[in-house]
């Protein structure tokens, strides 16, 4: 009988190499049936693979590539999953990519950046268990026992046990809560986060001690260019950076940023959000070369197990990138490519025949 970690390696090397639904039949019938779809659909439902699970797997090549510097960045993604039964995980959430709610699975990510490296360190499934009755529209609707920002607070202290080395935690705005930026002041790290347009920002300790705030997107500031001063509701002086950028449609766009590191410029602050990038495009890849929505599965426990083994395929893609020195999607594309060669051989082969 295999191991558990033989089927992980087989069913993750199945994701990254398959180009449609990921089942149990299909990795069987890819097996030549020498492992049975009764055999994966075991392993999917007996195991349980989780946050911890993924650390143990991903520690040793993040220990080859952390650095004090290092970037923890948070975000959460929705696969949006419209046929699949309800449950505690496979829900209703606001999606704010297209400005309404979808059902499918949230899921909150901690991507570890450093040195060129992007590494899935924690990860963990929005679950609303509680279902109760809307009173205005009589629906039933869920909601969660824990919030996503005490969710993401959890992780960042779980990341400390782990003694993981990094210096800054890169959120966007649906995160940049003060919550947050005092839990992680307190454990003697540094936040970067994107501010909302009409969050408010005193420009010396006099005007806050008066009230004296103002909206940050009337403070004059040009692209790259800090200010210090004192967000509403924070107690820390902070460094407020002004990024401005073109759009693709010819627009101006304009980011409020604010740091807790106060020995950064406006150019450093900006150069290190920008790393922030690295978690759309772990979205990106998790979800088109992971096969992260392509799974039938219909248990939240094999659910939850295909999630961990797309976040996993995604680190086995980043070693495959580091060693071959191409991104994701120029290794898939190498995969299909040989995949219709060999298909082209045998369909000669049929006709010949």
């Amino acid at each position: 009988m295999k191991k558990t970690t033989d089927y992980l390696e087989l069913y993750t090397d199945y994701l990254i190499g398959g180009n449609g639904y990921a089942t149990a039949t299909g990795l069987s019938a890819m097996m030549d049936n020498e492992i049975s779809h009764d055999q994966i659909t075991r392993f999917l439902s007996k195991n349980e693979f989780t946050s911890k699970e993924l650390w143990l797997k991903v520690k040793k090549k993040v220990h080859e590539v952390e650095s004090d510097d290092a970037c923890l960045i948070f975000d959460d993604s929705i696969q949006e999953k419209k046929w699949t039964d309800e449950s505690e995980i496979m829900c209703w959430h606001f999606d704010h990519t297209v400005g309404k709610s979808v059902r499918g699975l949230n899921i909150l990510n901690g991507l570890y950046y450093s040195n060129g490296v992007s590494i899935p360190v924690l990860f963990e499934i929005v679950k609303k268990p509680i279902q109760f009755s809307d009173i205005k529209t009589r629906q039933v609707k869920r909601k969660a026992e824990i919030t996503k920002n005490e969710l993401m607070r959890d992780m960042i202290q779980t990341a400390i046990n782990n003694q993981l080395k990094f210096r800054y935690i890169l959120m966007d705005t649906w995160f940049s809560a003060k919550e947050h930026f005092e839990f992680i002041a307190k454990k003697n790290k540094h936040f970067i986060a994107a501010l909302k347009s009409n969050r408010l920002f005193a420009t010396s300790l006099e005007a806050k001690h008066k009230g004296d705030f103002q909206r940050v997107d009337t403070l004059e500031l040009s692209d790259k260019e800090s200010m210090r001063g004192y967000l509403k509701g924070y107690d820390k002086e902070v460094l407020l950076v002004r990024r401005v950028f073109t759009n693709k449609d010819g627009s101006i766009g304009i980011l409020n940023l604010v740091c807790s590191d106060m020995t950064l410029d406006g150019s450093s602050v900006s150069t290190i959000y920008e790393k922030r990038w690295k978690i759309e495009e772990f979205h990106k890849s998790i979800k088109h070369n992971t096969a992260l929505a392509k799974s039938p599965t219909k248990t939240i426990r094999t659910q939850s197990n295909h999630v961990f083994m797309a976040i996993f395929s995604f680190f086995k893609l980043e070693c495959l990138k580091i060693k071959h020195n191409l991104n994701h999607f120029a290794l898939r594309m190498k995969l299909l490519i040989r995949t219709n060669q060999i298909s082209y051989l045998e369909l000669q082969k049929l006709k010949s025949a």
